[in-house]
């Protein structure tokens, strides 16, 4: 008997199919960030310094210059990641000339779609509401003038009508997720009012209802970022009630939060309220510093409370960070290949005998279940998974 057949034998055991586990595994599409390849450089100002609370460090060689070489290298990751796959673009990593971020088209991602149809993958999208002149006061959607509003409108109306494009040409759904830096570094006299402009500005962008047969719009929180230390006008309170109230997605990124808050533990609550959840995960050490992906806790506590309610037709996962002190293309698999480990452990996991016991208030039977599985052989089940996609596995990656 070989280490796969002798590991599902063990699993089996315990009420656990393995084959349905991975047959499961594989039909999750993790969604990778294009801006891991250049460190959110972007094509559309080269040398540009960022902004807007975002801050990437590391000097590695070998980032992205442009979008062939970045294709290139998203080629080079996705040869070392098994399972279905997606790419999530940020606006300003279109192919063509530079034009205003308010009116960008289709037009200047045609190249990236056709990359993204001949790979059969799908696309997600994102409009860039930092790095800008106009947004060089840390406000964008809430800025007290209106045409600086306005402008912000109209890139993200334009970015709406590329995420529908996307739709249409790859046959799956892209998941439009909008970020809006927007808050002070000091603490503000008026919350409140930031807060109604950033409202208006949002319902004024969906106005026009997605087809969610092409696209799905998402909304994303954040409690702080450089330069906007004391108040961030999209917090999570405003997103989760904007999303729970407009029928929108919402983002959850596990960067975002306080340090002692952890994205696992709102899943299953948002849930009951919020239609579908676009889940960006990340890791953070001490602040919202976008580290690559371990194995961790929190990483098999999110797949965890995803599989085991029944989520997945609700729930979006799409990786959020940007390394620059390490290999850009190990990174991305790195943190891909962790996030589906852990959905693995998850799937292996006997949630019903769990359940079982808690409903009979037996929580020694839970506690001492919970930690016998660790042990398990999931492994032996990554192995054979990473085989059957012809990936290498373990220390061979």
């Amino acid at each position: 008997m070989n280490i796969y057949e002798n590991a599902k034998e063990q699993f089996a055991n315990i009420g656990v199919d393995t084959e349905n586990a991975l047959a499961l595994l594989d039909k999750i599409p993790i969604s990778l960030q294009c801006w891991q390849g250049d460190d959110v450089s972007g094509f559309e100002n080269l040398g540009q310094t960022l902004s807007g609370g975002i801050q990437s460090t590391g000097d590695f060689p070998g980032r992205a210059r442009n979008a062939s070489e970045l294709r290139a290298h998203i080629d080079s990751a996705f040869s070392l990641i098994p399972g279905k796959k997606k790419l999530n673009l940020h606006a300003i990593y279109g192919d063509v000339a530079s034009v205003s971020r308010a009116d960008i088209t289709p037009a200047r991602f045609a190249g990236w779609a056709a990359w993204a149809k001949a790979r059969q993958i799908g696309l997600d999208f994102n409009p860039t509401l930092f790095s800008h002149e106009k947004a060089a006061q840390g406000l964008t959607l809430s800025h007290p003038d209106k045409s600086i509003r306005d402008f912000w409108i109209a890139h993200c109306k334009a970015c709406r009508k590329i995420a529908a494009f996307f739709g249409r040409e790859l046959g799956l759904v892209c998941v439009l997720n909008v970020w809006a830096p927007d808050g002070f570094k000091d603490i503000p006299a008026d919350t409140l009012t930031p807060r109604i402009r950033l409202t208006e500005a949002l319902d004024e962008i969906f106005s026009e209802k997605a087809d969610e047969s092409l696209s799905v719009d998402a909304v994303e929180s954040k409690l702080f970022g450089i330069g906007l230390e004391s108040y961030t006008v999209g917090s999570h309170e405003f997103y989760l009630g904007y999303a729970a109230t407009r029928g929108v997605a919402l983002c959850l990124d596990a960067g975002h939060f306080h340090p002692t808050e952890v994205v696992s533990a709102k899943i299953s609550a948002a849930s009951l309220f919020i239609k579908r959840l676009l889940l960006h995960v990340s890791r953070p050490v001490r602040w919202d510093s976008d580290h690559v992906v371990i194995l961790d806790d929190e990483l098999i506590s999110i797949a965890r409370e995803v599989i085991r309610h029944k989520l997945t037709e609700r729930v979006f996962f799409g990786l959020d960070y940007f390394d620059g002190s390490i290999d850009r293309i190990k990174a991305w698999a790195i943190g891909a290949r962790n996030l589906r480990k852990a959905l693995l452990i998850a799937l292996l996991e006997p949630y019903e005998r769990l359940r079982e016991r808690e409903y009979a208030f037996d929580f020694t039977a839970r506690i001492l279940m919970l930690e016998e599985f660790k042990t398990l052989p999931w492994q032996a089940v990554w192995n054979e998974y990473c085989k059957r996609a012809d990936v290498p596995a373990n220390l061979a990656f």
